[in-house]
């Protein structure tokens, strides 16, 4: 954002901001998620073969910190009934490592599951889904789903059985198997192309106006975003300084 601009100026900018906001926003996916009623019927489209029943625990934006780690912030951590752990994620831009980041939130997932001095079967308890929705094909083959788990390499029947498995969802697919029926009208959303005949997507709609009209939710974004945008002009005032101080340092010396 323009440094230049008034606060009013600046102000105008963030509603905005807000008011175009689509289910791909990352706050705006959030906030529809936490939604217990659509947030499991996502998953249930997602993983059609989870079945899950009940959500008993649900967080957005959950940040994830380990000692000395880098840094991870879930969209969605949740946990059913089931002791199923699904974290669900929303990406837009291709940052070409999506293996490597997927590889990292499952061993964030296990960091939070397994305490100190438990048995490492502990895990067997908690099956862990990871679901990535991309607006972008990050392995070009067209499809709606990529699923991936564990297998030999001698024989892909023979599973490592560790209770893993990660889904990478492809709003930009042209090829659709049986089981993506269930969430074609969703990876259309995400290209802003609605389906009015979709009970769940007109749920989602109605959601995310619900949420734009909530003086309290929007108030709220606005306020972080403008702390935020003053903390990084406060940075970068506080950089140019040193950066002055160091040139009149040497300026002296000469």
């Amino acid at each position: 954002m323009n440094k230049n601009l008034s606060r009013e100026q600046q102000i105008a900018l963030i509603y905005d901001c807000w008011q175009k906001m689509t289910i791909t926003s990352d706050p705006m996916f959030g906030l529809v998620m936490q939604n217990k009623k659509i947030c499991l019927e996502l998953i249930n489209r997602a993983l059609p073969n989870l079945k899950a029943k009940e959500i008993v625990q649900l967080e957005t934006q959950k940040d994830v910190n380990s000692v000395n780690s880098h840094r991870v912030r879930f969209d969605v951590y949740v946990r059913d009934s089931q002791n199923n752990i699904v974290v669900i994620e929303m990406q837009v831009n291709d940052q070409k490592n999506l293996p490597a980041r997927l590889r990292y939130y499952q061993e964030q997932v296990d960091h939070g599951l397994l305490h100190p001095g438990e048995d490492y079967s502990i895990l067997n308890q908690y099956p862990t889904y990871i679901i990535m929705f991309c607006n972008f094909d990050y392995f070009g083959r067209g499809w709606a789903r990529y699923e991936f788990e564990l297998t030999c390499t001698k024989d892909q029947h023979l599973k490592f059985n560790d209770k893993r498995t990660v889904v990478v969802l492809n709003a930009l697919a042209n090829e659709f198997d049986k089981d993506d029926q269930a969430i074609k009208s969703f990876l259309a959303l995400m290209r802003n192309k609605s389906n009015n005949n979709s009970r769940f997507i007109a749920q989602i709609q109605n959601e995310i106006k619900q949420i734009k009209d909530d003086p309290e939710r929007r108030n709220g974004f606005m306020k972080y975003e403008i702390n935020l945008m003053d903390a990084k002009k406060k940075e970068l005032e506080k950089g140019l300084k040193k950066d002055k101080e160091q040139q009149n340092r040497m300026e002296l010396r000469l």
